[in-house]
Formats: structure tokens, sequence, C-alpha cells
């Protein structure tokens, strides 16, 4: 909760606590401040008393729970007689010896009253002299006649003047009612859990740098009902930092551990403060405990399971029975109403699992299945009680492998409809105990392949990879159920390229063809960095055969549809002609084309298979679609979280999947068009340099451009164009051709703009897609000035959505048009949208001077820019008029006017337009102002670069 000297979230809390300490004189109160263990009360405390003191008060620390006396009157006149020895008057000698006399005089009730009369008029004598406050932690330690007979100081003997706070855990009312403290304070303030804001907070300012969302969401998931304890929060950053599960991407600070793995600390000590602050447990008790944490890691328990187990059940069973019924007591455990166990704090039960235990946990769950099978048999017990797979599975070797099986199959065909997650982990560990040759094997495996594809569980899919290829091994061929083992290859491989994972399997390539013609699909879609050519020799050498049928999975013919995607249109055209006159429904190909340029394979599937499409689940796959459409949108920041989390995806230890190169390059493309050129760098160094898909070379050559390689970068491109066509590879070199030519006019190349120009002429003719129409209409328009040619372009765009693409449209148009001021507001409003950074806006500030207004004139000057100017330069930049800004800023039109003057004649900006203009790529923020009243040079504008002519 606390970093240097500030609180987070108890605001509020810390105004009261400092307000009653500096409350002396008449003034004076008591606060009570009670609070669950962790919740920040120390720190609080601490914090009020040093703002008290920086206000001129004298705070001082009572304490009196561990003292040499006994507890009552005789520990509290020791915590007070060390409180006094802080003042040095005449009257100190005086203090002191009356104190000790009432101690010796006085014995019983009546004494110890007559020592807390004696103690409230010397406190009230020396807070006459010198004010000051009394703090009082951990008032929950006090022993019960201490703190009695501090209650009693309190509200009998009140020494006037002294205010005091005091702190602790909630206190138990006694036999009387309520506690002494809470009784003797006058008021009570009681800490309330952190909000989630408040959380986040604390996580970025312990970690030191922003967070991503999903991180904070995992931690408040792990600690449920402690999710608003700092000192528990902190114990779970503390964990993740040692065992180095935090990756740090983009100055954002990602996870990279499963949400299911966050613990608590594994200190015992500490682990009792925060969870059984009551009675912390003994050895015994925490051995117990991380033997139910572990028994309800993989398997849901209940509690008639155990009650099962009691009538001559073994002691060893008896234990844990017993151990449960203490944890529910004291809420560590939850029950729900079907007898569910489940600890409270997921975090603390991930710690306990860490802590050593005497207790055979694969025995007792394989006593829970037993009590069932005994009496029901294996196949009926698995389909009555179908979570009894997850005890199966858990027993491990306790259990014989046939009585296992029949039960985890039987168990996975009944839970397949009404819990298909748990069948499909009931299939995962009925194929771990089947040999691999068995007869049974290759239904099992095609039914759990049936399963994961219909709920998108291409993680689950994945896992079929190794017993699929063991069986392939094991197997004759002539034994082999081929129709079985096909389409388990084929969801296999699905599911790989869903994880942006290349389907390459040789064992399974060559008894499954079909393969080869899903891995065909990695190329186009940049998840493979094995050259093209190579990979096409493969696919020969593989004699794929067609495959026939519809379904979720894409057709022999889909499949060939889906790889021409990136091709040319006789490519995609023959392709189509392919499919079957009966096939269902027709393929979007403009949407086809759109999500092969951007590598988007989520896209490309739901644009050929339509209903069909059972849809890309939580994988990278889905995650990148859903990157590519923030992207397309403009909501790059969200786009970059994607980004983030595919990548931590790919580093987190448990799950399958694969670096997403795609992207990579799309990260560093947003980095770079922000002028984030170090982020930039890093996203694009991630790509091997073997990977050559168009999507990467376009952010490549941005990357490098303006890194400074300007020369290397702008004669590479056009290299790695012509390598992406010898490859097949066509869509998305439109990208590369365009950035081509804007660099070229931005770097005062206009002899490389007719060429740039003539290739993507050369590429639309093979292509004929809307993104290469759109790429060649604005080509045309900035070579030979035809505005309608970018009109008809900016109309695509904002049909097909494309944010940065519709911004080179308008500054298109503000280059080749007759009127800049509507197309500049316009690329202003996309440009702040997108938090274009300084070097695309030193692009656009090239293109936009070279329309008809000359370069801005600089002259001296002393004074800065103001708030003011920045607000009228930014409403003028998005196309306000006089009237609008006025409006916006409670102006009158004469005050716009003049101030609008003044910043003309201090910036040496000659028209609206040319103040826009200097605002969108930065300069006007790095003119030096002229004072007004300096008159202008003489000899008017610099003459900036000629506008280019139309032919």
């Amino acid at each position: 909760m606390q970093e240097g000297d500030l609180v987070i979230g108890r605001d509020s809390e810390l105004r009261d606590m400092t307000r009653t300490l500096l409350s002396t004189g008449a003034s004076a109160r008591t606060l009570l401040v009670v609070g669950a263990p962790g919740t920040g009360k120390t720190t609080l405390l601490e914090q009020a008393r040093r703002a008290a003191t920086e206000e001129g008060a004298h705070v001082l620390r009572l304490r009196c729970h561990d003292g040499e006396s006994a507890p009552g009157a005789e520990a509290l006149a020791d915590g007070v007689h060390a409180v006094l020895a802080r003042f040095h008057d005449r009257r100190s000698p005086v203090r002191v010896g009356a104190v000790r006399r009432i101690r010796l005089q006085s014995t019983g009730q009546d004494g110890e009253l007559a020592l807390l009369s004696v103690l409230s008029e010397i406190l009230t004598d020396a807070a006459a002299r010198i004010p000051f406050a009394v703090v009082v932690d951990d008032v929950d330690r006090m022993p019960h006649p201490t703190a009695s007979a501090l209650g009693l100081l309190l509200r009998v003997f009140r020494p006037a003047g002294v205010p005091m706070v005091m702190a602790g855990r909630p206190v138990r009312p006694t036999a009387d009612g309520a506690s002494p403290l809470t009784a003797a304070a006058d008021r009570l303030l009681q800490l309330p859990p952190l909000r989630p804001a408040d959380i986040e907070a604390l996580v970025v300012r312990r970690l030191g740098r922003p967070v991503e969302p999903a991180l904070v969401t995992a931690v408040l998931a792990a600690l449920g009902p402690m999710a608003g304890t700092p000192a528990a929060v902190l114990s779970v950053l503390d964990a993740l930092d040692e065992r180095g599960d935090l990756l740090e991407l983009d100055g954002h600070v990602c996870l990279t551990e499963p949400e299911r793995a966050l613990r608590l600390t594994t200190d015992t000590t500490e682990l009792s403060r925060l969870c059984w602050p009551g009675s912390p447990p003994d050895s015994d008790g925490l051995d117990a405990a991380a033997a139910v944490a572990r028994s309800v890691e993989h398997a849901e328990v209940r509690l008639d399971d155990l009650l099962r187990l009691k009538p001559g059940g073994p002691r060893r069973a008896g234990l844990v029975d017993r151990a449960v019924t203490s944890l529910v007591r004291d809420g560590t455990l939850t029950v729900d109403k079907d007898g569910r166990i489940a600890f409270a704090v997921p975090a603390l039960a991930a710690a306990l699992r860490t802590l050593p235990t005497h207790h055979d946990v694969s025995t007792l769950h394989a006593l829970i299945t037993r009590s069932l099978t005994d009496r029901l048999g294996a196949e009926t017990a698995g389909s009555c009680y179908p979570r009894l797979a997850e005890h199966v599975a858990t027993a491990g070797a306790e259990l014989d492998d046939a009585l296992a099986v029949d039960l985890l199959l039987a168990a996975a065909r009944a839970d397949a409809r009404s819990d298909w997650p748990r069948s499909v982990r009931a299939y995962a560990s009925a194929l771990r105990r089947l040999p691999p040759y068995d007869h049974r094997t290759p239904q099992v495996l095609r039914e759990s392949a049936e399963l994961s594809l219909r709920h998108a569980d291409h993680t689950g899919a994945l896992a079929l990879g190794e017993p699929l290829l063991a069986h392939l091994t094991a197997a004759p061929a002539g034994t082999r159920d081929r129709g079985s083992l096909d389409f388990v290859a084929e969801v296999w491989a699905l599911a790989a390229l869903h994880e942006h994972r290349s389907p390459h399997l040789d064992a399974v390539r060559d008894p499954v063809p079909s393969i080869a013609e899903l891995a065909e699909l990695a190329g186009p879609f940049g998840l493979d960095p094995t050259p093209p050519r190579a990979r096409r020799e493969t696919h020969r050498a593989s004699a794929a055969e067609p495959r026939k049928g519809s379904g979720p999975l894409p057709s022999g013919p889909e499949l060939r549809l889906l790889a021409a995607a990136a091709g040319s249109h006789d490519g995609l055209s023959t392709a189509l002609r392919t499919l079957p006159p009966d096939a269902d429904g027709t393929p979007d190909l403009d949407r086809l084309r759109n999500a092969a340029v951007h590598a988007d394979l989520a896209g490309a599937l739901a644009a050929v298979l339509g209903d069909r499409y059972t849809g890309a689940g939580n994988s990278t796959a889905a995650w990148y679609h859903a990157m590519v459409r923030d992207y397309l949108d403009g909501d790059w920041d969200q786009a970059l979280v994607s980004a983030r989390r595919i990548e931590a995806r790919g580093r987190t230890r448990g799950t399958t999947a694969g670096a997403a190169q795609p992207a990579r390059a799309l990260a560093a493309e947003i980095h770079c068009t922000r002028g984030e050129l170090d982020l930039a760098r890093f996203w694009i160094e991630l790509i091997p340099e073997a990977v050559s898909h168009p999507l990467v070379a376009w952010a490549r050559l941005g990357v490098r451009y303006w890194s400074g390689q300007r020369e290397e970068a702008l004669a590479t491109a056009l290299r790695d164009v012509r390598r992406a066509r010898e490859q097949g590879l066509h869509a998305g070199t439109e990208k590369v051709l365009l950035r081509y030519m804007s660099f070229a006019l931005v770097a005062g190349l206009p002899q490389a703009m007719p060429q740039a120009l003539d290739e993507l002429e050369a590429l639309h003719a093979v292509v004929g897609s809307p993104t290469t129409r759109e790429a060649v209409l604005i080509g045309r328009g900035l070579v030979h000035g035809d505005a309608e040619s970018a009109l008809a372009a900016l109309r695509s765009v904002r049909e097909r959505g494309d944010a940065y693409l519709g911004l080179l449209c308008c500054l298109c148009l503000m280059e080749i048009g007759d009127e800049s001021g509507p197309w500049l507001a316009e690329a202003s409003r996309i440009a702040q949208s997108l938090g274009i950074g300084r070097a695309t806006r030193t692009t656009l500030g090239h293109m936009t001077r070279r329309r008809t207004f000359g370069l801005p004139r600089t002259r001296p000057a002393r004074d800065g820019f103001g708030l003011e100017d920045v607000r009228l330069a930014t409403m003028v930049s998005e196309g306000a008029t006089n009237r609008q800004i006025a409006a916006r800023l409670a102006w009158s039109e004469k005050t716009v006017e003049r101030r609008l003057s003044g910043l003309f004649r201090r910036t040496g900006c000659r028209s609206r337009v040319e103040l826009a203009a200097a605002w969108l790529d930065g300069s006007l923020a790095r003119r030096v102002p002229v004072p007004d009243g300096t008159p202008a040079r003489a000899g008017g504008p610099v003459p900036g670069p000629g506008r280019a002519r139309r032919p």
C-alpha cells in the first residue's frame, strides 16, 4: 500500500486521522481505526503521524504491549512514563515522582483507579504546557487487562487536550458488550477494501511501470475476497517477481504465468498472518491444509465424497476430513449448495500446494473413485458421476488402467454437452492411459477432436498431436482407421494454425497427405519462418490428395481458395471455380483479400466458411483478429494491448501458443508511426530475418527508414516486393509500394515515384483486389495530381475501414486538391486520434507544405506558448470556425480574431491552413514566437518546395 510517503486509496481516512491528531486543546478527540490484516493500518497511521508532524504537531507513540510489568494499569503506566520521558521541563521530576508514589501506595481495584487518575492528571498537565497527540498501534495485541485499563482511562479519566489515534484489527466484544477500546473511542473508523482502480494504482506503483489490464484482473481473481487487501496484492506481486513470471513489453508489465498459478507468499509466518489472523495453524494444521489444497486442485471434491469414506474409512482420509471441517469453520474453505469444496482465496490454495505434506493425495482420490466403482461398476459410475474423471486423473497409478479408461470414456461422453471442458480433460486422461496400438484409440481421438473443434478449443485440439503421432507410429498401416485419423490430423493442423504455429509434423504428413494443404496456409499468413520455396517443394513431394466434404473443417477446394487469397487474381478465380456447385454459401472475396493482406487467419476462415466456422475461441488467431480490427478502426492503444497479450501468451508456461510474427510486425508499425522508434525496433527485431511476409517487409521499411537507414530501406523495399512475388505472395505488397512512394516524396526523389506507381499498376493487374485498387488510386493522385482518383480511394477506404490509409488519402487530397482546409482538418483529427508521433508528423508536414504555402518564418522571441495558444492552435487544426471556437472557449468572436492575429504574428504563420500544418507536423511547438509588437521582416515569406504539376 505504501511507496515512499504516499498511500493509495485512503485519502479520506488519512485526512480524518491527521485532523484528529491536530485536534489538541478543548477539541481533542479519540479515534479508533480498525481493519483486517494487511489493509495498511500501520502504514496509514505512520503517514498520518508524519502529516501531523509537518503541520507542527507533536505526535508521540504509546506502547504498552510488551513491557515487563503485569498487564493492566501497571503496563499502561510504563507506556505513559515512556511518553512523558520525551518532555524535558522543570515539572518532569514531579510527574515521574507522582506515578512512582501512587504505584507503591495503591493495591487492588481502588489502587488501579487511583493510578489511572494520576496518569490522566499528569498527561493533562504535560499537554497544557506542550500540546501533543498520541498514537497507539496494534491495539488488538494488547492483553485484555491493559486494553481495559486504557479504555477506562479514556472513558472515566480522559486526559484533557490529548488527542489519540489507535489502530488495530477488529476486537471481539467482551461478555459485557463492546470491547473496552471501541466503547471508549469518540469515533470508529473501519478501513474498507481498496477499490479495483486503487489496486491497479498499487500494482503500477509497486512494479514501477504501467501494467496490462489482464495482470490486474488475474491478481484480483486470484485473491477473491482478499482482492482489496493491499498486503495480499503485494504478496502476489512479490511471488510473481521472485519466479520471473513478469514480462515487460512496450514499457508495460505482462503476466507470463497461467492465471490459476498466481499465489501468495510461501513464507508460513506471513501466510498465517494474512489468512489466519485469529488462530494461526500449527505445523500439522498447515500440513493438512496443504493436502486439502492439492486434493481440490484438479478434482471436484464434495462433502458427500468424504462422508462415503467415513464408515470404516482409512485414517488418512479421516485426517483430511478433519482438516476440511476446521478450514470451513474459519472461512478458508467454502461449500456451495451442492456440497462442492473450494478455497475462498485461490492464491492461498496455490501457495499451500507448494508446501510439503505427509498426506498421500492420490490415495484419497483413488478411495473416492472406488467408493462408487465398487458399487456401480466403472461405466455406470462414469456416466452417473462424470466428475469422477478428475479423481481418476489425480489418482494416477493408484487405479488400474483398465478400470480408469472405462470410467474416463463414460464420463467424457456423459459430460460432452453439459461440461465440455471437463469432457476434453477426461478424453486427454483416457488417451494417456490407452496403449497407442489399442483399437479404441482412433475413435477416442476422433471424439475428442470433434468436441474441441465444436467449441473452438484449439489448445485442446493441439494436445492431440502427441497421442496421434504415437498411434501412427505403433499401429500397423493396415489396421488404422483412416477416416478418423485423417479427421484428427486435420483438426490438429487447423489448431496449430490458430495458435500461429506451422503444422509441420513429418510423421503425420506422409500417412495423412491433407496436412500438406493446411500447412500451405502458413506462408500466406506469415506463420512459418521457413522460406516459401522450400515449403512448396515439400508440398509437391507429399502429393496431397483432394479432400471432400464440408462441415466445420475447410474442404480441399476451400483450403486452396484460402491459400490463393495471397496470390494473383487468376489463381483466386481458378480456386473459386473448383468449389462444388452445392457449396454452402458464397465466400466473401473482398473480406478474404483484406484478411490475407493483414495475415488474419481467423478473418480469412470466417470469409470462406461463413456460418460453418466454429470460431477462433481464445486462440492466438482470435487475439490477432481483434488486433487487426482495432488497428483498422484506429484504436491503436487496444491493438497494442492485444499484441502484448499475444507475445506474453507465447511465453506462458503451460500453453502451446507460438510466436505470432504478424502481430509483432503490426505492433512495430504502430510504434513507428507514432515516432516511438526504440519500441518499434524492439518488436521488429523479434521477427527472424528469414520471415519475408509482405506485412513484415512493410513494417521493416518504415522502421529502417525512420531509423536513419533511408537508402538501404528504399533499396531493400523493391527487392522484398519482387521476392514476395516470386514466392507467390502478392497480398500486402501494395502497402510496401505505397509506403515506398510516400517516402520517395518526402526524401525528394520524384524520379522514384513513377517507378513505384508502375509497380503498383502491374501488381493491380495481377491481383485486382480492393486494396491494390486503393493503392493505385492514391499513387495516381500523388504522381499525376488526379484528385478524382484520390477521392475514389478515400471513399473505398472509408467503406472498408482503415484509419491510417484514410489519413494518407486526406493528405494526398491536400497535396493536389483545390481546397486544403477541410482535408487538413480531417487529417489532423485522424492523426490525433491515432496518437501520431514525430516521425509521421514530419512526413505529413512535408506533404502539407508542398501545397501552396511556404515554409514558416522563424524570428527571435522572448515568450513561450501559453495554454490558450495551444488550445487555439488545436481547434484551428481541427477545422473549427471562429464562432465555434468562441462558443467552446466562452470568448467573443472579436477576442478569437484578436488572439488569432496575435498568434499569426508571433509564429510567422500567414493563414489558418499554415498554422494548422505547423501544428500537425510538430514544428509549431519548436518555433520561437515573436513578442507582440515586433514588426515583421521585409522581403516576404521564404518560398517552399514547388507543387507537383499535372502532366
